[in-house]
């Protein structure tokens, strides 16, 4: 069992900056895949990040790509969302997701444990 509380969300321009952080408890956290997934209103939950239990691997999705970057601190039990460049487009709900596994995922099904959801809102 893990449990993920998110946090760093709030308002910024566009062109601006975020970093995310979610605190996993548990001492199993180097076990779990972590991933960031985020929901826009009216629309369906996507995979934005995700990161391997060593950190060693990372994935994105293409809408994300060059201007996010996934972290973890294993020692810390936590996983980082750094948002750069951002977007109106990026404005959302931010979810941190864990999964047990080795191997990095963008399918939303995957992941058995989810945090409450940080808001982002981006002004043009």
């Amino acid at each position: 069992q893990v449990q993920l509380v998110e946090s760093g969300g709030g308002l910024v321009q566009a062109g601006g900056s975020l970093r995310l952080s979610c605190a996993a408890s548990g001492r199993t956290f180097s076990s779990y895949v972590m991933a960031w997934f985020r929901q826009a209103p009216g629309k369906e939950r996507e995979f934005a990040a995700s990161i391997s239990p060593s950190g060693a691997s990372t994935y994105y999705a293409d809408s994300v790509k060059g201007r996010f970057a996934i972290s973890r601190d294993n020692d810390a039990n936590t996983v980082y969302l750094q948002m750069n460049s951002l977007k109106p487009e990026d404005a959302a709900i931010y979810y941190c997701a864990a999964r047990i596994g080795r191997s990095v995922s963008w399918l939303l099904y995957e992941y058995g444990y989810w945090g409450q959801g940080t808001q982002v809102t981006v002004s043009s």
